[in-house]
């Protein structure tokens, strides 16, 4: 990989370009369904007094989120009839998604909990599939619409439109219902996915062609070599194509050291995620109002959230990838260090600040570089599928140790915690070293010397 890119002046330019602007409003088409599924759908649910404990199996509904790769080669691989013929593959599974969206949402705001409650349940999942799915989607439709060098641009303005949907499906969907009721709130959000569909229709569908026909002889020649030669049902050729094909790839072009970008991917934001679970926790305990939360750590540390995703990007264009990869790993991992002194401080209001800044920050440059890393790994033939199964791998060992952060607490407290947190980040920045060094020693090997 290339280290060096671009000026910063053509790098802030970057985000004019009308492919990078479109990240933003697919940012927020993906965003906005997300919260209405869960916290959002939560406060209805309380308001019309369902109880507690069903109110918890509600949160089952975040598994179609994390088994979403297991649809993807689907979603890689079928023309949707009709659609595919005028808005192309991604296009036409995006606007498929999105009104699937909208019309769930629809549904759900002419129910009454009290009187529906699973048909409530089974719309709710019906959202959250079609809201994986379309995840799914913008990942491959980003991943191919630019070069590797945008992507970090790419994946910024993404995670700002992400965002910004969250407040507007948390707080603004909130808002309407104390003002009107539930049933227009949720028809407000069905109204704005709007701006998801509007965009899909605007867009440019990438060009597959040339990815295709390369992919097409590893193809052919892992049919017969796993069905044996000569013609074979669709089927069989459909499995090989979309669900075999895609983990071969990644090992044939890596070797043995696609173990270390899997152990890579599988550790980088495990510092951040095991310490996640226990951050309200810790604000509340230490003495912080819920006042001093919304207005510090959510309002506050959304725009700074936003800054570190629009820093993360722009340090992509300038110096490529890997250095800022293993930036993003360094402060990830020293800010825990920040909540273990704030553990040891108390209450105090301008520490807070500091730490959510801070932690914000960090978080915005090391996650919108992460994305734009993960973008480069894939082959375009099989973006959707590869995306959906590292996306999920980079979640799965953060969250499982997370399960076990209460115990820490409750054990040694919140200061020996965020510092074991920390420590737990080491590793990710070691081995991200590790691949910037082994890619800049390749790149020595394979450029050519002159006399």
């Amino acid at each position: 990989m290339q280290e060096s890119k671009m000026t910063w002046g053509q790098a802030l330019r970057v985000y004019l370009k009308p492919k990078v602007l479109a990240m933003f409003f697919l940012g927020f088409s993906a965003g906005l369904p997300f919260l209405l599924v869960f916290s959002t759908l939560a406060a209805w649910l309380t308001d019309y007094g369902v109880s507690r404990t069903t109110i918890g199996f509600f949160g089952l509904v975040g598994l179609t989120y994390s088994i979403k790769f297991a649809w993807a080669p689907v979603i890689d691989h079928l023309r949707i009839p009709f659609f595919n013929g005028l808005l192309g593959k991604r296009r036409s599974w995006l606007l498929l998604s999105q009104l699937g969206i909208a019309l769930c949402l629809f549904f759900l705001a002419n129910l009454n909990p009290q009187l529906a409650l699973t048909k409530i349940a089974l719309i709710a999942v019906a959202v959250a599939f079609c809201a994986a799915s379309q995840d799914v989607v913008i990942d491959a439709f980003r991943i191919e619409s630019a070069s590797e060098e945008l992507q970090g641009a790419m994946a910024a303005n993404y995670v700002f439109g992400y965002r910004v949907a969250l407040l507007v499906a948390g707080g603004g969907a909130l808002y309407i219902a104390d003002i009107a009721d539930w049933s227009t709130s949720y028809l407000s959000m069905a109204g704005l996915m709007g701006v998801g569909i509007i965009t899909t229709l605007i867009v440019a569908e990438p060009d597959h062609t040339k990815a295709a026909e390369l992919a097409k002889p590893f193809e052919r020649a892992w049919i017969e070599r796993i069905w044996g030669s000569g013609e074979h049902s669709g089927l069989k050729e459909w499995f090989v194509k979309a669900v075999i094909c895609p983990v071969i790839d990644f090992f044939k072009r890596n070797g043995r050291f696609a173990l270390i970008l899997l152990l890579l991917i599988g550790i980088y934001r495990i510092s951040d995620l095991a310490m996640g679970v226990m951050a309200n926790p810790f604000y509340l305990d230490l003495g912080f109002s819920k006042t001093d939360i919304f207005q510090i750590v959510k309002v506050f540390g959304f725009f700074f959230s936003i800054l570190g995703a629009y820093l993360g990007g722009l340090l992509v264009v300038h110096y490529g990838i890997m250095r800022p990869l293993i930036l993003g790993a360094v402060m990830v991992a020293a800010t825990n260090l920040l909540f273990a002194h704030m553990a040891q401080i108390g209450p105090d209001k301008n520490w807070l600040a500091i730490l959510i800044s801070a932690d914000n920050v960090s978080a915005g440059i090391s996650n919108t570089v992460f994305i734009a890393y993960l973008s480069s790994l894939v082959n375009q033939e099989y973006t959707a599928t590869q995306y959906a199964l590292f996306s999920s791998l980079m979640t799965l060992p953060g969250k499982f140790i997370s399960g076990f952060s209460g115990i820490v607490v409750d054990s040694m407290g919140y200061s020996v915690f965020f510092t074991y947190a920390a420590i737990l980040g080491i590793p990710a920045v070691l081995l991200a070293v590790y691949v910037w060094w082994r890619d800049n020693r390749k790149a020595e090997v394979d450029t050519p010397t002159t006399s």
